[in-house]
């Protein structure tokens, strides 16, 4: 059994890393987030100590790291194994830098930093303490992806596949108060809703040759990627007045399709269990690191920092979708 500390308690991927902590059979000892709404530590750990400043939460960290901390009081005791961490995009760093010299290895969420060279950095920290940084890029353990990659690895060498990647998860008005709507804080659409999709297509077409921004606002990107198997053409956003109809009719706010040689390829379900399979991949010693995740963080920041070009070339049918001002009427 190993022993948990989680940093990003209240925020809402935070219960999928509690229950797959559960569901391989390990104990979170320690919680810290700077809100207190985390009631639904119940379910999973009613006995982990949970802190809201994180001077009081490093102490802890510490004291279990000399091992002061007994088990007779009905909590953990021993030295962390993992710190598992779920806050803002850009705290990832610092957080991570956190739990390597505390003497575990780290369990981080998509995205695992905002830019290239904060993985060379990290890399050096690994080397310092000699632990591992691990990332949660659920879709290479999604069943239809892997068989896609398959399908990829095993069809002519020399194939190069017509790709269209459509992403659309409706977010309210609430988005761009929080930090998410801060491009210096969540690295903007792209990196916020889009970067395990883009690690997804490097995994299974190769790196990227060609880079193009068509369209790139507070709610939306569109884009084209020349890879070494595929010209992808892409749409991520976050306003539901970009779901296509037939998402409409139906009710739905969130809409995936991945249409690959005018054939889709279905990954709409199966995402349930993901988080609790990455920590099982993790704990078997075949998590993703430093080195897997570091093509799509140059694919997010590629993009963040592109001019768009406009509605030229190969663009995605829904990059002509009728642009939105931001709600609040700010200017980027």
């Amino acid at each position: 059994m190993k022993n948990f500390a989680l940093i990003g308690a209240a925020g809402y991927i935070a219960p999928r890393h509690m229950k797959a902590i559960k569901d391989t059979g390990n104990v979170l000892c320690a919680a810290y987030d700077i809100f207190d709404s985390v009631g639904i530590i119940d379910s999973y750990f009613p006995k982990c100590s949970f802190f809201t400043q994180y001077e009081l939460f490093e102490r802890h960290v510490t004291k279990m790291e000399n091992n002061v901390i007994r088990r007779d009081d009905g909590k953990c005791s021993g030295k962390l194994d993992y710190v598992s961490i779920c806050t803002p995009n850009y705290l990832h760093d610092a957080h991570i830098r956190f739990g390597l010299r505390a003497g575990a290895d780290v369990i981080c969420e998509k995205p695992l930093v905002l830019n290239p060279w904060n993985i060379d950095a990290l890399r050096n920290v690994e080397k310092e303490t000699g632990k591992k940084v691990y990332n949660i890029l659920q879709l290479r353990l999604h069943k239809a992806i892997i068989e896609l990659k398959d399908k990829i690895d095993n069809g002519p060498a020399d194939k190069i596949y017509d790709v269209d990647l459509t992403y659309i998860t409706s977010r309210g008005n609430w988005y761009f108060t929080s930090w998410k709507g801060d491009v210096r804080k969540s690295g903007g659409v792209a990196t916020n809703i889009g970067v395990h999709f883009y690690d997804m297509l490097s995994w299974v077409f190769g790196s990227v040759r060609q880079n193009i921004v068509h369209v790139a606002s507070h709610d939306r990107v569109a884009g084209y990627l020349e890879m070494e198997r595929a010209r992808v053409r892409y749409f991520l956003s976050i306003n539901p007045d970009t779901l296509p109809q037939e998402a409409l009719l139906s009710g739905k706010r969130t809409y995936r399709s991945l249409m690959m040689e005018g054939q889709e390829v279905e990954f709409s379900d199966g995402f349930t269990e993901l988080h609790t399979d990455s920590y099982k991949h993790i704990l078997e010693g075949k998590g993703f690191g430093l080195e897997e995740a570091k093509a799509s963080i140059g694919i997010v920041h590629s993009i963040r920092n592109a001019k768009p070009v406009g509605l030229i070339g190969d663009y995605h049918p829904f990059a002509v979708k009728e642009s939105a001002s931001h709600p609040f009427g700010w200017n980027f």
